[in-house]
């Protein structure tokens, strides 16, 4: 009934994603974390050129306080405890603020693998998709929970970016691939399912990340993804001003930044603070 309309729509969210490409010269910057579901930070940033965003579950758990977390480590253990309702208003409110030119996909319950049960339902897309998100950003751990999730997602115009991760990650953020043959392997498996967009997590900044360059062995997990697919890439985990540079010359289309814009702007409020109590 509806098809042709929810193909237009995807079609228009691909374009976005592909403009941000382009403008970058072949990378762009998915702005998550506090610049992603802070609708007056994610206008500040997307008013100098982000045109990428990411608001997510445990980012607003992190943000609210919920049950007392004042760390991200800790916002992954209750992020099932934030509602899709929850994730719609945020989005809500992000996306009435920045440009209709910047791409919006949305971490919700039951788009992670979730430590307990979050069914989705068909209105759980419908309010997402109404909510003015393109897409959803994913972290499902096994190939049929994503192509379901994929199919339904599509169905109401909906975009899905999903990741490659490894067993031994401190989280379970994605299909599992230990080896860059793996890893090419499950990216072609992913991009048979219409997956969108394709991402690699390269550890998480809590974790301690923060070299000058990337691991050898992220290297070839990161060459063997953007090697295996058409779609467009992503890296997320750990990408700072230090190794910046170093994630771009994989050819990785998109790199994703949470922490690492949370601690600046922290600092910057820290900073401004210490000004007047002086």
């Amino acid at each position: 009934m509806f098809k042709n309309d929810m193909d237009k729509r995807m079609k228009q969210g691909m374009e976005k994603v592909y403009n941000a490409i382009k403008l970058g010269g072949g990378h762009t910057i998915l702005s998550t974390g506090i610049t992603g579901d802070d609708a007056r930070i994610a206008k500040a940033v997307a008013d100098v050129g982000i045109k990428m965003l990411e608001p997510n579950h445990p980012a607003v758990a992190l943000a609210r306080g919920h049950n007392g977390v004042v760390t991200m480590h800790a916002a992954e253990q209750i992020r099932h405890e934030i509602t899709v309702a929850q994730m719609a208003e945020v989005t809500k409110g992000v996306r009435s603020v920045v440009p209709k030119d910047v791409y919006i996909t949305v971490g919700i319950p039951g788009g992670f693998t979730e430590i307990v049960p979050k069914i989705l339902t068909d209105d759980d897309f419908i309010m997402m998709a109404l909510s003015g998100a393109d897409g959803l950003h994913t972290h499902k751990s096994s190939l049929k929970d994503l192509e379901e999730l994929i199919q339904k997602a599509h169905k109401y115009g909906l975009l899905v970016d999903a990741y490659i991760g490894k067993e031994s990650d401190l989280h379970t953020f994605g299909l599992p691939a230990e080896t860059p043959e793996e890893v090419y392997k499950v990216a072609k498996q992913m991009e048979s399912v219409g997956t969108d967009m394709i991402g690699m997590m390269s550890g998480m900044s809590y974790e301690g990340v923060a070299a000058d360059q990337i691991h050898p062995e992220m290297q070839e997990r990161l060459t063997a993804m953007v090697e295996a697919v058409k779609v467009p890439t992503l890296a997320e985990g750990g990408i700072n001003l230090h190794n910046f540079e170093a994630f771009k010359k994989t050819k990785v289309n998109i790199l994703v930044i949470g922490t690492s814009f949370d601690n600046m702007v922290e600092k910057a409020a820290q900073d401004a603070v210490k000004a007047f109590l002086k």
